[in-house]
Parts: structure tokens; sequence; C-alpha cells
């Protein structure tokens, strides 16, 4: 009852759009930060005298200590007021910057590269927890909405604009680029974040795995590990594909990854409306019309008007799942979305990470297509899994007459079609 009442109160509180906002802006600065370095390799190993594979472990790094850091953030810190713990974030954001402009070797240059992962980690594990205390219920969808376009403005622009700016300000002057705006998120975020206490209860104690044996959460996660890895299995080789397959120009190649990205800021903006009602029919469709694509980018994707018609509408509907997949975390474990958060996090990473390399090694033994199959049956997987934690999810509001106790079987039948118009 208590947490019945502190939601219904939530509800009517004025959202804060201007700290979702300065999050936003500090997601921009942290994805920038962690692709950078996928178009400065080469100035970067000539400068640092390392070699190429050694200055690409720079994003191996960051996506390690983000996985850890995820895991162990709500643990360590849960009791801490999470305002300070994001700010904290923020500034090793700041330092990390700094540590890689005047980075003076290797060592220096990957444990800057190390402080960005702690600060990708710790803020993205919070994101989902902290825009349900900001906003009401009904606009959570919106806030997730506006923090996720960050991620897709910065993952659309940070490789090209660092390698642009790397022309005429070399490597370091890129990296540098990103420290003046984490200043700002910093004292946007300080002036516009409320005090958020912690909870000294879930110190120490609050293990993510635990969740797991939760079955729609379990269900849940699942759905996204298959998502994640088809989408990183195909994503990953668009580049080769598109210049072996399809046969692009540069030119027509800038065209097509600027048209995935254009439209997945689109579908970012739009999702956030869309999932205001039928959640779950989402999560299921958006793997399954992903899959799709998947298969007619291998039957149609030898001609450049079907493959760039084919990756915009990638764009616009692969972009905005983390969107849907948060808002199912703030309503399956609303009590513990932060843990919930740091599990979702280290599932997404250890995803990408896993159908980058198994899309890799197929793409080097079968044939080009052989990634965009694998993914496309991983997509199905995750829609599958999907359905299996709506199964759960409606098992789990519907009463039964004989074990219904007088005055509450009403109330909670009203409280599962509230909860069916807004999540189904």
């Amino acid at each position: 009852m208590n947490m019945i009442h502190q939601q219904q109160n939530h509800a009517h509180t004025p959202p804060a759009w201007g700290a979702i906002f300065s999050m936003a802006l500090g997601v921009v600065v942290l994805i920038a930060s962690e692709f950078m370095p996928v178009s400065l390799l080469t100035p970067i190993a000539h400068d640092l005298t390392l070699s190429q594979g050694q200055a690409g472990q720079a994003i191996s790094v960051s996506g390690l200590f983000a996985v850890l850091t995820s895991l162990l953030n709500t643990p360590l810190t849960g009791h801490l007021d999470r305002k300070k713990i994001l700010l904290a974030f923020t500034l090793l954001l700041t330092v990390s910057g700094l540590m890689v402009t005047f980075a003076i070797n290797g060592i220096m240059f990957m444990a800057g590269r190390a402080l960005l992962g702690v600060a990708i980690g710790g803020f993205w594990s919070m994101s989902t927890a902290t825009v349900m205390r900001l906003v009401p219920t009904y606009a959570v969808a919106k806030g997730l909405a506006l923090i996720n376009g960050g991620n897709a403005l910065a993952a659309t622009v940070a490789a090209p604009l660092g390698s642009f700016l790397g022309q005429y300000i070399g490597w370091r002057g890129s990296f540098f680029v990103v420290v003046p705006l984490a200043v700002m998120a910093f004292i946007w975020q300080w002036r516009s974040i409320p005090s958020m206490p912690g909870n000294k209860k879930q110190a120490g104690s609050a293990n993510p795995f635990v969740l797991l044996r939760v079955p729609q959460v379990a269900l849940g996660m699942t759905g996204i590990v298959f998502l994640f890895m088809g989408q990183f299995a195909i994503f990953t080789y668009l580049r080769p594909f598109l210049e072996e397959i399809t046969q692009v120009s540069v030119t027509q190649l800038s065209l097509t990854l600027l048209a995935l990205g254009l439209f997945g800021l689109l579908g970012t903006w739009a999702i956030g409306h869309l999932l205001q009602t039928r959640l779950y029919a989402w999560l299921i469709s958006i793997p399954l019309m992903m899959a799709l694509l998947a298969g007619l980018l291998i039957v149609l994707g030898s001609t450049f008007p079907a493959a760039v018609t084919l990756l915009a509408l990638w764009g616009l509907i692969a972009t905005p799942a983390p969107v849907a997949w948060g808002l199912w975390l703030s309503r399956a474990v609303p009590d513990n979305a932060e843990a919930g958060g740091g599990l979702m996090v280290a599932v997404i990473q250890l995803a990408i990470t896993l159908g980058a390399g198994i899309g890799g090694m197929l793409f080097d033994a079968v044939g080009w297509w052989s990634p965009f199959a694998f993914g496309l049956l991983l997509l199905l997987g995750s829609a599958i899994a999907a359905w299996l934690a709506y199964r759960e999810w409606k098992g789990c509001i519907e009463v039964k007459p004989d074990v219904a106790v007088a005055g509450i079987a009403p109330r909670m039948k009203a409280t599962s079609s509230i909860r069916k118009r807004e999540q189904l």
C-alpha cells in the first residue's frame, strides 16, 4: 500500500524536464567519447607508438569497465544520494577526456578509457531509475526516449565528426572537444537534478543477479540478449557488406549511414509516444520487423536503392528498441529499477560483444550473408522471449476467484485492467 501511495503522489509531481535534458547532454558526451577512437585509430597508434590492434583495445577497455561498474554500482553506492553519484560519473567523464587528450603513453591513454568505462556503466545503469524519479509515470517513456535520443545522435555523428576534426586539430583536439561539453553537462545536472536520497536497505545487498529469479525478468533479459546479439551481428558488418556486395561509392556509403542515423533519431522521437499503450506488442514486433529487414537485405541488398531503403527502415525500427526495454524494466522491477538497470547494461554489453564476435567469425568462415542469417535467427528468438515474458506477466496479474480475498479481488482486477491498457 505504501508503494502504491508513493506512486500516486509521484504521478502528480511536475516533470523535471530540465534534469532529463541535462542527462541527455551527458549521454551525448559519453557515447561520443566512447566511439571517437573508431575514426582516429591510425593517428593515435602512431603518436603513442602502439599497434593498430592495441589502439583498438581502447573501446574494449571502456566496455569491460562499463560492465563491471554497472553490476557493482548499486550494491556499493545504493545508500548514497543518487544526484551526487550521477555528478561523480559526469566528473569522471571530464577527467577521462583530459587524460586521453594529454596522454603521454599507451598506459595513460588506456587509464583514461577505463575511467570512461566507469562513467558509462554507472550513468547508464542509473538512467531508468533516475527517469522514474524525475517524471511522473505517464512521462517515463518520453523521458527514456529523450535520453536515448542523445545516444542515437552521438552514435550517428561521433565517428564522422572525429574523422573530420582530426584532419584540422589532430586526434587530441578531437578528444578535447568533449571536455567543455562534459563540464557544461556537469553544471547543468548540478543545477537541475534534485536531491534523490539513496535506499539504505539496498546498500551492499542489491545483487542484480538475484532479479533473474523472477521469471518475467529472466525472460525479458533473454529477449534483450537475443535482440542486441542479433542487431550487432548484422550492424557491425554493414560497411563491408555495402562495399563488397552493394558496391557503393564513398559518397553513397556516407549517405546510407547518414540515412540510418537520421531515421534512428526519428524512430527514437516517435517511440516515446507509441509506447504509451501496448508495450509488449512493441517488444515482440520490433525484433520481428528487424528479422524481416535482415532477410530482405540478404535477398535485395545487392542494389543500392533497396539497400539504402532497408537500412533507413532498420534505423527507424532498431534504434528505439532500448527505449522499449527501458520502459519494460521500469514496470517489471519498479522497486529495484537501479539494480535492474545495472543488470540490463551488463547484459547489453555482453550481447554486443558476443554478437559482433560470432558475426565476424561467420563472416570470414562462411560468407557475407551468414552474420545476417545468424542475426535473423537471434531476432526471432528475441520476439519469442518477449512473447513468453508477456505470457508470464499476464499470468501474474490474473486473479482466480477461488483464491481471491473479499474486498481485494475487485481492486486487483481494476488494477490489472489499467495495467493491460498501459502495457499491452
